[in-house]
């Protein structure tokens, strides 16, 4: 489907150049010379590859659409992920690279959603939180104010996140997977 260049939003897979681009950000410039365009920063599906872009309101680009399905995560092997089809059971392994960094948080029996494009899987988008136990957390250090002031914290995949001080060893949390950041302690 074409859009014009200045419809782009974040989140949008766009094909540019040959290659598909998903928007990371955008933003609308007016200078005091010329017509206005859209800056926008682009991230190679495929290969993470950054690319910033300009794209006038006369410009055309092609907006992809990605089939989405539910998959429930099975098992991991190495750097090898495997995935079940919610609808046909049918299995597929993946590569840790199309996961990413939050593969860490990857939890059997968790539900993600693969996207694809043209029948070959292009990411996998985790739940926004998960819930974690916490298995190491330093003391809390006496005079430090409750508002402000947080302490590392390990979590059971290894993952260290920064906690309030009344988070102790054991303490299921939830955390958010984009960018392990300490969300609430989970309600058991």
């Amino acid at each position: 489907m074409k859009i014009n260049g200045n419809a782009i939003k974040p989140g949008n897979i766009i094909e540019h150049q040959g290659r598909l681009w998903r928007a990371v950000k955008t933003q609308h410039t007016q200078p005091g010379k010329g017509g206005a365009y859209l800056q926008v920063e682009l991230k190679d599906i495929r290969d993470g590859t950054k690319l910033n872009e300009r794209f006038r309101s006369s410009e055309t680009v092609e907006r992809v659409r990605l089939d989405e399905h539910p998959y429930q995560f099975l098992f991991s092997s190495g750097d090898e992920y495997t995935f079940m089809d919610q609808n046909t059971f049918e299995q597929i392994t993946l590569n840790g690279d199309l996961i990413g960094d939050p593969a860490v948080f990857l939890q059997e029996g968790m539900v993600v959603t693969l996207e694809s494009y043209e029948g070959s899987p292009i990411s996998v988008e985790l739940p926004e939180t998960v819930t974690m136990t916490i298995v190491e957390a330093d003391a809390v250090v006496k005079g430090q104010t409750a508002s402000s002031s947080y302490k590392p914290a390990k979590l059971e995949n290894g993952v260290r996140v920064m906690v309030p001080p009344h988070i102790e060893s054991g303490t299921r949390i939830v955390v958010n997977t984009a960018d392990n950041t300490y969300v609430e302690r989970a309600k058991d």
